[in-house]
């Protein structure tokens, strides 16, 4: 049997964040509270704004941007909320893109302390808060993954365990008849060279 090797690279992956996390600065008596939490789609977007909206129900302003992974490629968004146009939602993003954060979304929620900041101070306000969440968030190389259908013998069965387990795949469902169909979730990237690899050892 021709021996296949799996090569990790994650150099050039982009990356994304597994849990939420907050931080907050008084700037000239403006609360700027930072939200960093992972979004998948624009259904959990529009969920969290929700949530956030309902957990600061007198900010004044909520500006936020995302990136997220769709099959089509990159869907982004930035909004200002209400503060002048490019101060807010611009400046956000340029931070969530300088990192090339994926499957995210940066918040900004902001209480008006009376003391207007004008344009400059705005955009680095909000600049600023988004960069320290997301500067004090754990980073993590985003894995874009895919489901993939084998059948195998049942000595096989430990020996695609062993695969998935050295490459964070898993099996989602087996099925046991004369021999067992399964259907695996693991990196798209090695779905190619596992197909290959239980082709040859049927």
């Amino acid at each position: 049997m021709e021996r296949i090797t799996f090569s990790v690279d994650i150099i050039s992956y982009m990356y994304c964040v597994r849990t939420s996390k907050t931080t907050e600065e008084t700037i000239k008596k403006s609360r700027f509270i930072g939200v960093i939490l992972p979004c998948e789609n624009r259904n959990d977007v529009t969920a969290a704004l929700n949530q956030l909206a309902a957990n600061y129900p007198n900010a004044s302003h909520i500006a936020f941007a995302y990136r997220l992974k769709t099959a089509s490629g990159i869907d982004l968004r930035y909004f200002d909320a209400g503060e002048p146009a490019g101060t807010a939602g611009k400046p956000i993003f340029q931070h969530l893109d300088g990192k090339n954060l994926i499957n995210c979304l940066v918040v900004v929620i902001r209480y008006f302390g009376g003391i207007k900041l004008g344009a400059g101070g705005l955009t680095r306000a909000y600049g600023n808060a988004a960069r320290q969440v997301i500067e004090s968030s754990a980073l993590q190389p985003f894995v874009e993954y895919t489901s993939t259908s084998l059948r195998i013998d049942y000595k096989q069965l430990r020996l695609l365990e062993y695969h998935l387990k050295k490459l964070g795949g898993k099996i989602v469902k087996q099925e046991f008849s004369e021999g067992v169909d399964v259907e695996v979730s693991l990196p798209t990237e090695y779905r190619d060279d596992l197909q290959k690899l239980f082709a040859q050892t049927l």
